[in-house]
């Protein structure tokens, strides 16, 4: 049963957890491993090191995007990709994220929870927010 009351601030809560964690992925790979550090890494995996600054951009502008709540649920599923190509960096070194060379847990996490907010909507105090395509198309129908 979902307590309409309440779920929407539990979502608001998972949006700007969830917003937050794209902005420090971005700010990891910025300051501390530097862009042309992310790209001899992604180089290393055998993907085009020139994906590290658009992947460093997507992280910082969709985190920001979804703790705003700016078309957020949209912004989160857009995000999967993203972390989809990093947990696939991670998927020879095991499950546990604190496994040498990070395991593979903590992205499908990011990859759940991105899609849950998905389903959910954008939560109390979102900026600007839609609804599912679908949904819409049914309730017009």
């Amino acid at each position: 049963m979902l307590d309409t009351r309440s779920a929407p601030y539990g979502i608001f809560v998972l949006r700007v957890a969830l917003g937050l964690m794209w902005i420090s992925h971005a700010l990891l790979k910025y300051v501390v491993f530097t862009v042309p550090g992310f790209a001899g890494y992604l180089e290393s995996l055998g993907m085009p090191g020139v994906l590290a600054g658009p992947v460093i951009l997507a992280e910082l502008v969709g985190g920001i995007l979804i703790v705003a709540g700016l078309y957020a649920r949209h912004v989160a599923l857009l995000m999967i990709p993203v972390m989809a190509g990093a947990m696939s960096a991670h998927l020879g070194n095991g499950w546990l994220f604190s496994a040498a060379g990070g395991g593979w847990e903590y992205p499908a996490f990011l990859i759940a929870t991105s899609f849950a907010l998905w389903l959910l909507g954008d939560g109390a105090y979102a900026l600007r927010s839609r609804p599912l395509f679908f949904v819409g198309r049914l309730a017009n129908a």
